[in-house]
């Protein structure tokens, strides 16, 4: 890395002196952000910047720039701050005319009368570490940002409190914590203690208002939550947009008073805050050393959190998906191969669990969400096996949760975001989740019992979830319908309670006496560079356009025809639909970016298999639906 950075170490001042030069000019303010992301194009700087996800806060120096990997959990009301003021130099005087944006803070001395004060807007957006984001993606993050870590010449600070010192402080959420699954490939957990801060994740039910806790959405995450102060563009950001955020640290010592009271002349920063509750002091205002605040340069989209492939879209990433192309026939017949295996030998279920891994929402007509395809794999073996099937796809994708559906769960876990008035903030549920994460609903875990008012409204939203790839937040006098991109793989013994795109009755082909150490035995012989491969292929895959001729679409269009003349009842529009599904996935999966005759083919026989299956397993199972 260069020696010199001071955009990196000393942002404030390529900000200060920019303004001083702009004789109030406002054309300044867009020269700051035309000037930091035109650093951040330069090659590699992006790896430059430390990042909030993988170096712990005690060791990042204030007011430097650094980045952030979050979703946009929550949106504050915006509040006024001091643009620009003039304080007085207690030596000469004179007045001098200071800059207020990308801090928290004015200089002392300020000039109340000064008729060049401007006051200004911005707003708060209150940001998590990606849900469920896998633990090898946060190991390679961490590996490819250990060596940002010296470049702040910062010596750590121990007086401030810290995340591990707040942990014992703060209160948790009311979501059952999950055991945390190892890493198979690599001793990450392990190499992340020194600079990942531990938070908890479980609430108590009742008044979540009067408690200070990171507002999470899943329990047992790790990271930090930040406020991130948002100054232009505001109209392009929406709620659980996935981000990363390039952003000027503010640590000051001024933001941690927390409950006790205000200095009256912190209201100058921002006057609202006198009519806040208490509660909502407590979640908008939380310590600094437990919340920073990071004040907005630059954010880029995430089209996907997976950092093996290239972030935006350059010529690098054309290069990338140019020559993986090549591979992908034979990274899908490996990848295929490997699921075979780990479905007990079972290769059509292996070929339908290929196809919903790289599913994606990629448009949507009215209400209708095309491309989603949520897959029911019943028949599945009891005890551990959808646990460990589980911490395999956790192994493939780069964001993932396992929900099991047992009754206490469902009965008590949150999984609807609900608004509270009194805080004003939204508290988050288990469904607030980033695109493209897999969500595995575990319905083996379901026993016999009551589902109460509670279980029955998370029941329903996980079926309006999987129809719809909606979730409706409870605002309490009305609900918000909030469209999301989410992969919902269903394990059920028998056919699932919960709707789905496609059934598919596992058949095992092998029945090992030990079944964790089947698994473990499969998953253990593949090597990290070939798991990686699997990974590119799986979050590449779902990124490829996809189209289809007029010659084909009539092709497709008179043999739906011809399969009707026999038997109208047999084949249905839903029928027709699900088959393009799957031929759009099939193509996609060998890397091609148009339906050819074969590849409906293809889709019309697995189809037909399926079918086949399905049927057989009902007439096994007389009383099943």
């Amino acid at each position: 890395m260069p020696s010199s950075h001071d955009w990196i170490n000393k942002p404030l001042g390529v900000v200060e002196a920019m303004f001083a030069q702009s004789n109030s000019n406002p054309e300044w303010e867009a020269k700051v952000l035309e000037y930091f992301k035109g650093q951040l194009k330069e090659k590699e700087s992006h790896s430059w910047v430390p990042s909030l996800n993988d170096v712990p806060l005690h060791y990042l120096k204030p007011n430097s720039l650094v980045k952030f990997r979050c979703l946009v959990q929550d949106m504050f009301d915006p509040e006024f701050y001091m643009g620009v003021y003039e304080t007085v130099d207690p030596s000469t005087k004179a007045n001098v005319l200071r800059c207020g944006k990308y801090k928290d803070v004015t200089e002392c001395g300020v000039d109340l009368n000064s008729r060049n004060t401007v006051t200004a807007e911005r707003q708060t957006f209150y940001c998590v570490p990606i849900p469920g984001e896998s633990p090898w993606a946060k190991e390679i993050s961490f590996l490819s940002a250990a060596r940002v870590v010296p470049s702040t010449s910062y010596v750590p600070s121990r007086q401030k409190r810290s995340y591990e010192e707040d942990d014992d402080d703060m209160d948790t959420q009311p979501q059952k914590q999950r055991e945390p699954h190892t890493e198979p490939h690599g001793n990450g957990d392990s190499k992340r203690q020194e600079t990942e801060a531990p938070s908890s994740q479980t609430t108590t039910p009742s008044d979540c208002s009067s408690h200070l806790d990171l507002n999470f959405p899943l329990p047992g995450e790790r990271g930090p939550a930040c406020l991130v102060k948002v100054y232009e563009g505001l109209d392009s950001f929406k709620l659980n947009d996935t981000l990363e955020i390039y952003g000027i640290l503010s640590v000051n010592p001024v933001l941690t008073v927390l409950g006790e009271e205000k200095d009256p002349s912190l209201l100058l920063l921002n006057p609202t805050e006198s009519m806040e509750t208490p509660e909502e002091q407590r979640a908008h205002d939380p310590p600094a050393s437990l919340v920073p605040r990071l004040h907005m340069l630059y954010a880029r989209p995430l089209q996907h959190n997976n950092p093996l492939l290239p972030s935006a879209p350059t010529e690098d990433q054309s290069a990338f998906v140019s020559s993986f192309l090549v591979e992908m026939a034979s990274v899908r017949a490996e990848l295929l191969a490997y699921l075979t295996h780990v479905l007990l030998g079972d290769g059509l279920a292996a070929e339908y669990l290929l196809l919903h891994l790289i599913s994606d929402v990629y448009t949507r007509r009215d209400v209708l969400p095309l491309g989603k395809f949520t897959l029911n794999l019943s028949g599945c073996p009891l005890n551990s096996y959808t646990e460990r099937l589980y911490q395999i796809v956790q192994q493939l994708v780069p964001c993932s949760y396992r929900l099991s559906m047992s009754l206490h769960t469902m009965n008590s876990m949150r999984l609807v975001p609900k608004k509270d008035y009194v805080a004003n903030r939204l508290v988050s549920g288990a469904l607030q989740l980033a695109r493209n994460t897999s969500l595995f609903l575990d319905e083996t875990q379901l026993e016999q019992g009551q589902l109460d008012s509670s279980g029955v409204r998370n029941i329903t939203a996980l079926g309006n979830l999987i129809s719809w790839q909606k979730v409706d937040y409870d605002f309490s006098y009305h609900q918000m319908e909030f469209p999301c991109n989410i992969n919902v793989l269903v394990t059920s013994e028998g056919r699932s309670l919960l709707p789905s795109d496609c059934q598919v009755p596992l058949q095992p082909q092998v029945t090992p006496p030990n079944m964790e150490e089947y698994l473990t035995t499969i998953h253990m012989a593949q090597f990290t560079s070939q798991i990686n491969k699997f990974r590119v292929y799986l979050s590449l895959a779902r990124t490829l356009d996809y189209s289809i001729s007029d010659e084909v679409t009539k092709a497709v269009e008179d043999d739906f025809v011809d399969m009707r003349k026999d038997d109208p009842q047999s084949v249905t529009a839903e029928d027709l639909h699900r088959m393009l599904v799957v031929a759009r996935l099939l193509s996609l999966s060998l890397g091609q970016t148009t339906l050819s005759r074969d590849g409906w083919m293809r889709a019309k026989h697995i189809d037909m298999l399926r079918r086949s299956r399905t049927e057989q397993q009902k007439s096994l199972n007389g009383n099943e639906p």
